[in-house]
């Protein structure tokens, strides 16, 4: 029970939500009894609307009232009228039975196989084309289901997917947690991009390593893409000199076009004016990408259609 003041209980502030005691665990079964009770003023037709026992109905109201230390009710024989602190109460009590109503409806609504509610995360640099790729192929068969779409880094949404604000992720490169459950999809090629004017810019193949002494500009730390580029380098023999770290891999390929070093990124949607983009034939200059969701997590029936969409999409997730 929460402490009590002059016999009249006062909230646990320690205790705010479901813990034993607190407010919403001692009054939260009886708010909509005392909804019905008030909405009528006779406490048979309530106990008839909410199918419960009239005695059932009178204890828990004498109860409610006991456990506030306050008269929500003046009796009039078998009728009954809100006290001025009933009517207080009945407002406040009226709005959170409502959140409720649209709470369950709206987790109702999202979980509806037909029209309900994805919540995906994808690379910046699936953006342009692979995602909305997926998701015109995927809604041919279920036009009516809801995308809630999040754009960011690999590891920002690995955190989404733990906290539960996404149900699935595409990211690069594919992660291998104990917490999640990872499936690889596709590779791409990364390439080296050089300004027009580079040195190497009329080769269309070029080992890394003839790099070396370049600058590099790159993805900050904790970017999927910055991950690879700097175990590429080390494969190659050595560590990028870095002159800028970006957030988007088009930003960095108009800053090779600028001038400002080379990089290596993903294919452009849309070919760039002002650089050259060359095969790395050693090493290997690939990123997996792959889809991740939470282990253990139910999947509300969009989602399991959603994901086995994508599975089935493996080996061809990326344009070609």
């Amino acid at each position: 029970m929460p402490v009590t003041t002059g016999g009249i209980p006062a909230p646990d502030t320690a205790a705010a939500g479901l813990e034993a005691g607190s407010w919403p665990a001692l009054l939260a079964p009886r708010l909509a009894q005392f909804a019905g009770v008030a909405r009528y003023e006779h406490v048979t037709r309530a106990a008839e609307e909410l199918a419960v026992p009239q005695s059932t109905l009178s204890r828990a109201m004498v109860r409610l009232e006991q456990d506030l230390g306050v008269a929500l009710f003046a009796r009039h024989g078998r009728t009954v009228s809100l006290t001025p602190a009933g009517r207080t109460f009945l407002r406040s009590v009226e709005r959170a039975l409502a959140e409720v109503e649209r709470a369950a409806e709206s987790v109702r609504a999202d979980a509806d196989p037909a029209a309900g509610k994805v919540a995906f995360g994808f690379l910046h640099t699936l953006g342009p084309e692979t995602v909305p790729g997926l998701i015109r192929a995927f809604r041919a068969d279920h036009p009516r289901v809801r995308f809630q779409l999040v754009q960011n880094y690999g590891e920002a949404m690995l955190e989404r997917l733990r906290t539960g604000e996404l149900d699935l992720c595409l990211t690069a490169p594919v992660p291998d947690a104990p917490d999640l459950v990872a499936r690889r999809l596709d590779e791409q090629r990364l390439r080296l991009v050089v300004p027009d004017h580079h040195r190497l810019a009329g080769r269309k193949r070029v080992r890394l390593a003839e790099a070396a002494e370049e600058v590099f500009v790159t993805l900050e730390p904790g970017y999927g893409l910055r991950l690879i580029t700097d175990a590429l380098c080390a494969e190659a023999g050595f560590k990028p000199r870095v002159a800028f770290e970006g957030e988007e891999a088009e930003t960095l390929r108009g800053l090779v076009a600028a001038g400002l070093g080379v990089a290596l990124l993903p294919p452009p949607a849309v070919p760039r004016p002002g650089v050259a983009e060359l095969t790395v034939t050693a090493p290997r200059a690939v990123r997996e990408i792959g889809v991740a969701w939470l282990d253990g997590h139910p999947d509300t029936p969009p989602v399991a259609a959603f994901k086995r969409f994508l599975l089935s999409r493996r080996g061809r997730l990326l344009p070609r």
